[in-house]
C-alpha cells in the first residue's frame, strides 16, 4: 500500500524534473534478508541537484547509494548494489552499520530511458483502481535495446513494453500473474534472467465519517499511510476547503439519504471490499445509520469511537450483536489522549488489521520483523 504511494510521488517528481529539463536516477530495492528497514519495492529518488525522494533504508544506506545514482545519471549502466549490513567492521564498504542485514538495490536513469518511457502510462495506471506489476531485468547481459519493464494489469490486460523478447515478455507475464495473487514483490529467474517483480497493490481506501476537528488529524496519517481517504459529513462548514489536504476527498453525505456518487463508488462492488471505515460523527442515531449502512455494503472493518456499552448498544439496536467486522472502542489500547494521539492509534490498528498481525512489542518478536 504504502509502495503505491511513494511510487506515484516519484512519478509525480519526476514529471516535474522533466519539465525543467533536469535529470533524476530512481534506486529500489529488489531484495532483502534478515534485518531490514525497508521491503522490496521502496524507492529512492535521486536528483542531479543532490535532492532526494523516499528512502531503501532507515538513513544508512542513502548517502552511498546517492553518489552512486548521481553516477548512473551522468551517463553510466544501471547498477545492482549489494549491502550487507553485519556487525563487522569491513561490512558496507567499511561502514560497519551492525544491522545484521542484506540489502539488494536497483539504480537505473529515471529522467531518461525505459522507466521514462513508461512513466505517463504507470502515472495513469497508479492514479487509478488496478493492481499492477512493473517487471526489470537486472542482470547485466541484456539484449540489445535495453530492456523495457513490462506493465500488467490483473484483469488479463494486455503487457505493455518489452524485456527483450517475445518469449521472455510471456514467462514473465505468467510469472507477473503469479506474483500479482500473492502480493509480493521480489527476484525471480526468468527465462535465464533475472527479474525484479515489482508488486503495486490496488489502493485501499479509508471512509471517516464525521469530518469534526478530530478527523483532521486521523485523515492526514491515514493518507501519509498509503490510504486513500475520504471524509464524509452533512455539515458544509465542515468540508471547506483548506479544512482537509487536497488529496483528501470531502464529500457532503448523510447516512439516510442516497450518498454523493463518489461515496456510493466505495460502498459497492468491487471497491467496497477493499474499503474500511472509521464512524466518528458524534451523533448516536447517526452513528447508527452510518454503521447500519456501512456492514451492509460489505466492508470489512468498521471502527466506532466511543466507550464500549455505546458500541454494544448500537449493534443491540441493529441486531447484529458480535458482529466481527465491529471495532469498537476503535483504536489499540496506546493509553492516547486527545485527538492526535486516538488517530495513531487508529491508524497502528488499520496497519494491523491489514498486516494480519497481533499488536505488541517489536521486542517481543523473534522472527524478522517483515517475515510472514
Amino acid at each position: 500500500m504504502i509502495h503505491r504511494k511513494e511510487t506515484a510521488e516519484v512519478l509525480s517528481r519526476l514529471a516535474e524534473l522533466d519539465a525543467a529539463g533536469r535529470r533524476a536516477a530512481l534506486a529500489t530495492v529488489v531484495r532483502i534478508a534478515g534485518s531490514a528497514y525497508r521491503r522490496p519495492g521502496a524507492k529512492f529518488l535521486v536528483e542531479e541537484t543532490g535532492d532526494t525522494l523516499g528512502s531503501v533504508s532507515g538513513g544508512c544506506l542513502e548517502a552511498d547509494v546517492r553518489e552512486i545514482a548521481r553516477g548512473v545519471m551522468a551517463g553510466g549502466a544501471p547498477r545492482l548494489l549489494h549491502y550487507d549490513t553485519g556487525s563487522g567492521d569491513d561490512t558496507v564498504w567499511g561502514l560497519g552499520l551492525g544491522c545484521e542485514g542484506q540489502v539488494e538495490v536497483f539504480v537505473q536513469p529515471a529522467s531518461e530511458g525505459p522507466l521514462a518511457d513508461l512513466a505517463p502510462r504507470l502515472r495513469e495506471l497508479l492514479a487509478g483502481e488496478e493492481a499492477l506489476v512493473l517487471a526489470t531485468v537486472l542482470d547485466d547481459d541484456a539484449p540489445a535495446p535495453p530492456p523495457h519493464p513490462i506493465l500488467l494489469l490483473p484483469t488479463g490486460g494486455e503487457a505493455e513494453g518489452s524485456l527483450g523478447t517475445a518469449e521472455l515478455d510471456r514467462l514473465a507475464a505468467e510469472t507477473a500473474r503469479a506474483r500479482l495473487a500473492s502480493g509480493r514483490s521480489g527476484i525471480e529467474t526468468v527465462g535465464g534472467r533475472q527479474v525484479f517483480f515489482d508488486v503495486l497493490r490496488a489502493p485501499r481506501h479509508l471512509l471517516i465519517l464525521g469530518a469534526g476537528d478530530d478527523a483532521r488529524p486521523l485523515a492526514g496519517y491515514a493518507a501519509d499511510a498509503g490510504f486513500r481517504v475520504t471524509v464524509a459529513d452533512h455539515r458544509p462548514a465542515l468540508l471547506a476547503p483548506g479544512r482537509f489536504p487536497a488529496a483528501i476527498a470531502a464529500v457532503r453525505a448523510r447516512p439516510e439519504e442516497e450518498a454523493a456518487p463518489e461515496l456510493d463508488r466505495l460502498l459497492t462492488e468491487p471497491l467496497a471490499p477493499r474499503a474500511l471505515a472509521v464512524v466518528k460523527t458524534h451523533s448516536l442515531a447517526r452513528d447508527r445509520e452510518w454503521l447500519r449502512r456501512l456492514l451492509a455494503a460489505g466492508l470489512s472493518y468498521v471502527g466506532l469511537l466511543g466507550p464500549r456499552g455505546r458500541t454494544e448498544a448500537l449493534l443491540a439496536e441493529l441486531g447484529v450483536e458480535g458482529d466481527p467486522r465491529v471495532f469498537g472502542p476503535v483504536g489499540l489500547d496506546l493509553g492516547a489522549d486527545g485527538p492526535r494521539q486516538v488517530a495513531l492509534a487508529i491508524v497502528a490498528e488499520l496497519l494491523a488489521f491489514l498486516n494480519g498481525r497481533e499488536p505488541r512489542h517489536l521486542a517481543e518478536r523473534r522472527e524478522a520483523i517483515h517475515a510472514g
